[in-house]
């Protein structure tokens, strides 16, 4: 790839960074602001934390820019690839998650990235290749929030081939999952991974409009229900599915093992984690309380735009310990 390639990739993250803050600061309406953090890396390379803390509505949201070199690409990031793993490499993207306050608002998670490496030593060829996607976790499920989010999956989808969307989504479907738990981790969205194929311009246009579509997803379901009254039970409730998010991040997430493993800054990876979560011993909600229902109609992998979809009651909104 050129150096005006390289150099377009990093200009649209940067500034992807900088709308999602922007937008995010505005949705919160607290007042405060995304503190930044640049760091630099000794391997080679740095990039930018952007954290806000105890928001209005979010109790935290981190967007990360990253543009780091190395000697060795880590095995997290080849799997699809093994013959390069110990390949000089950079990797260049933007990742954010958003963990709100209120348990009606899902927490969100975004990231697109870019990878180029040596395929096979000093005199080999170059390769490269996107990646990324968006998925959305609800602790209370809402139909309308679920359809509107995959209908704004289908768009960002939408002039990149009739079946992105359904190949995408049932990529996220499988990734997002825990197996030790046979459980999703949510509603899904998209996912995508070693995308070179049409080329670097296609290639790079579809990251965009992924990554251009997830505020149009997220914000409308923010606005939604970030003032809709809670109680301790859901509160609770809410923190215990939090635990599932570290469960997920901490042993599956590539996106955290490549961090670590490539000698990234610790700080800046585990921006995903909740600030608060927990975990209750051998734990079952309810049955035909609202925190089931989210077990029974969302964390299964659904067609959220099936013609037909059977309806759903909105969970009863509760506010009792």
């Amino acid at each position: 790839m050129s150096d005006q390639q390289m150099a377009a990739v990093e200009a649209y993250f940067l500034a992807l960074q900088e709308r999602l803050c922007s937008q995010l600061e505005e949705e919160d309406g607290g007042g405060n602001a995304f503190a930044a953090d640049s760091w630099r890396r000794d391997e080679g390379g740095g990039g930018c934390s952007r954290v806000l803390r105890d928001g209005l509505v979010f109790e935290t949201a981190g967007v990360n820019f990253s543009h780091v070199r190395g000697d060795k690409l880590p095995g997290a990031a080849s799997r699809l690839r093994p013959e390069l793993a110990g390949r000089p490499f950079q990797a260049l993207g933007v990742s954010l998650v958003i963990h709100p306050h209120n348990p009606y608002v899902p927490t969100a998670h975004c990231n697109v990235r870019y990878f180029q490496t040596d395929a096979s030593g000093e005199q080999g060829e170059q390769l490269w290749w996107f990646g990324g996607g968006f998925d959305l976790t609800p602790y209370y499920g809402f139909d309308d929030d679920a359809i509107h989010w995959h209908e704004s999956a289908a768009a960002a989808c939408a002039d990149h081939g009739a079946d992105t969307y359904a190949r995408l989504k049932r990529r996220c479907d499988e990734y997002f999952y825990l197996p030790h738990r046979s459980e999703a981790r949510g509603i899904g969205g998209l996912f995508f991974d070693d995308l070179r194929e049409g080329g670097f311009e296609q290639c790079f246009a579809f990251t965009r409009s992924v990554g251009d579509h997830f505020l149009p997803a997220y914000r409308p379901i923010v606005a939604r229900r970030k003032s809709l009254e809670y109680g301790e039970r859901q509160r609770e409730f809410q923190l215990y599915r939090r635990g599932r998010y570290v469960e997920f991040n901490l042993i599956i997430d590539r996106g955290t093992l490549f961090g670590l493993q490539s000698g990234g800054r610790t700080e800046s990876i585990l921006m995903s984690l909740p600030p608060r979560a927990a975990w209750r011993y051998a734990w079952h909600p309810e049955t035909g309380s609202p925190e089931a229902r989210l077990y029974e109609r969302y964390l299964k992998p659904r067609d959220w735009l099936a013609p037909g979809l059977p309806e759903s009651t909105p969970p009863t909104l509760q506010v009792d310990s």
